[in-house]
């Protein structure tokens, strides 16, 4: 079956032949469950599909609607779905985005046209840089469920192109982290975190300055919320030790020997991370000889960050009561 429709593509453009042939194709590969879909499509039950396109000038982007039938009978056969939408959408202004998605086929579509949209909804030309960073942090918390991701893999004038392909295998901690991080702060912190994880294999200069970065969110988040100031000169290993002063993880603060053992690690590794960024990421110039990061390495910063950024939240949402009240009295 699958050779036969191959060649009747290359006589015939037909997107009910392409889209039987592409599920026939996908029949032994791991699936986006119609859940995660429906999660997906809810996304835009308050949002535009597009910044800088009209909603059907989108939708012609993705779906080949011209070409697809109505969905309404007993109309005229030259009577297709992009008039069914151009009434509903242009005219009349009576269909919700979700209408319109189940209309062009999107949870029955096959994988690649889901994922062709997908990638079109988060395009450079589709989205507005804020809205786009924002929409693709969302869909992947979504995506992460069955094993998919948007991947930055190149850059339009700047702006970063996405692509969907299979996660890579991370830390089994990755869930927890982010679910620690999206109630401490949903908007910057977890945002980064996302940001760390998207470019962990892929990005790994990238990556090793995001995961300082997030630690630089984590201690200045928590100053601030512990009424405290800092210095917009602060470096991390700045910052840290007035976190520490304030959650009281200094090792000088100590005296078993243990503890002051763990917590004069976790100073060491959040020094160790600035350091690694300084050395191997992409804030500074490379020259020629600096060593080039490789996906290890960003893995090594990034979990290490995530971890550190978690116990640091965790360890503030045990403090702060305490906090709160001592400043009250």
């Amino acid at each position: 079956m699958i050779p036969i429709a191959q060649r009747l593509l290359e006589e015939v453009d037909s997107y009910d032949v392409s889209e039987a042939l592409a599920k026939l194709q996908e029949t032994n590969q791991a699936s986006v469950s119609e859940l995660t879909r429906r999660r997906i499509m809810a996304l835009f039950d308050k949002r535009p599909f597009s910044t800088e396109f009209q909603d059907l000038d989108f939708i012609r982007r993705v779906w080949p609607t011209s070409r697809m039938s109505s969905i309404f009978e007993n109309t005229p056969s030259e009577h297709t779905l992009d008039d069914d939408l151009f009434n509903a959408i242009v005219r009349n202004f009576d269909w919700s985005n979700r209408e319109v998605l189940e209309a062009v086929g999107y949870l029955t579509c096959s994988q690649r046209q889901f994922f062709r949209f997908l990638e079109e909804v988060t395009s450079p030309l589709t989205q507005s840089p804020e809205a786009q960073t924002e929409l693709a942090a969302a869909i992947n918390d979504h995506l992460r469920h069955d094993s998919y991701r948007l991947i930055i893999v190149r850059r339009l004038s700047g702006s970063p192109v996405y692509e969907v392909q299979p996660a890579a295998l991370g830390s089994p901690a990755d869930d927890a982290i982010s679910q620690a991080l999206a109630d401490f702060d949903p908007d910057t912190v977890h945002a980064r975190w996302t940001q760390a994880l998207d470019r962990r294999d892929t990005d790994p200069a990238g990556a090793i300055t995001l995961a300082r970065t997030l630690l630089e969110d984590v201690c200045k988040w928590i100053i601030v919320e512990a009424g405290e100031t800092f210095e917009e000169k602060d470096d991390l290993p700045v910052l840290y030790r007035k976190l520490a002063k304030i959650l009281n993880l200094a090792p000088d603060g100590h005296t078993e020997p243990v503890f002051k053992q763990i917590l004069g690690s976790c100073q060491s590794v959040v020094e160790s991370l600035g350091s690694l960024r300084n050395k191997i990421s992409d804030a500074h110039s490379p020259g020629p000889k600096r060593v080039k990061p490789a996906a290890r390495h960003a893995q090594l910063a990034v979990n290490l960050s995530g971890t550190m950024a978690t116990f640091l939240v965790s360890t503030w949402e045990v403090r702060k009561p305490n906090l709160t009240k001592e400043a009250g009295t």
